[in-house]
């Protein structure tokens, strides 16, 4: 079986057996991208509630999120954890939004992939899954997201070869298979789902997986330069 043909079979394995996930659950466009900076290193449950609280006190806007005093905007989110930083994070995001594109997040539609994916990076606290997390959930841009989840399958299903960093897992997807944003949305969300399910880092549940026996199921990657826990600071 060729690498192109595995990577498809993962995909069609794991949506007959979780259905489609219809990921990522939002409002707007705006609601995704306050989401990709919240749901840095917490669980998705936390982020809904930081979510749910920020929305009792004003709109889910670029101006009225950066037009809160910084003790507010910190109380609001404070469920997602970390959250000094991720308000620091959230004013640099409605900042950039405003000046670029008065405060329009539809103002990004016409931009280049790349450009934009760039801007995004020159943001601080916005490392390559969060970006690519933006670009495809919330402006529906073909850009396959690349989280610990993911590293961990392929690594156990014996797809990786090198240090498992960001790029070079991202090109895996997108050297074999064509730029589909719907495909690439379900395929990324079915792994999460998998990874939380029974592919997890500690005791995963083998027995009566839907992808059968990894071959490397029960070795942990060691943590290196190239390890995508790594990128987002």
């Amino acid at each position: 079986m060729t690498q192109v043909s595995t990577l498809r079979d993962v995909y069609q394995t794991l949506l007959d057996t979780y259905g489609p996930r219809n990921w990522w659950p939002a409002d707007t466009s705006f609601e995704v991208m306050l989401g990709a900076i919240l749901t840095q290193n917490t669980a998705w449950s936390n982020v809904e509630r930081a979510i749910a609280s920020l929305k009792t006190v004003v709109p889910l806007e670029p101006e009225q999120i950066l037009g809160l005093d910084e003790e507010t905007l910190q109380d609001a989110i404070r469920p997602s954890g970390y959250f000094r930083q991720k308000a620091r994070r959230l004013r640099l995001l409605c900042l950039f939004i405003i000046e670029k594109y008065d405060g329009d997040v539809a103002g990004m539609e016409g931009e280049d992939t790349e450009a934009l994916r760039s801007e995004l990076l020159g943001l601080n606290g916005i490392g390559p899954e969060t970006a690519d997390s933006i670009l495809l959930y919330a402006l529906d841009r073909p850009v396959f997201v690349i989280d610990a989840y993911t590293v961990r399958l392929l690594d156990r299903l014996g797809l990786l070869e090198g240090s498992g960093g960001y790029n070079e897992v991202q090109e895996l997807f997108t050297e074999s298979m064509e730029p589909d944003t719907k495909m690439y949305n379900e395929y990324h969300a079915l792994i999460v789902m998998h990874g939380k399910e029974r592919c997890r880092k500690k005791a995963p549940l083998c027995e009566g997986c839907c992808l059968k026996k990894c071959p490397r199921s029960h070795v942990q990657r060691p943590t290196g330069k190239g390890d995508v826990s790594k990128l987002e600071t």
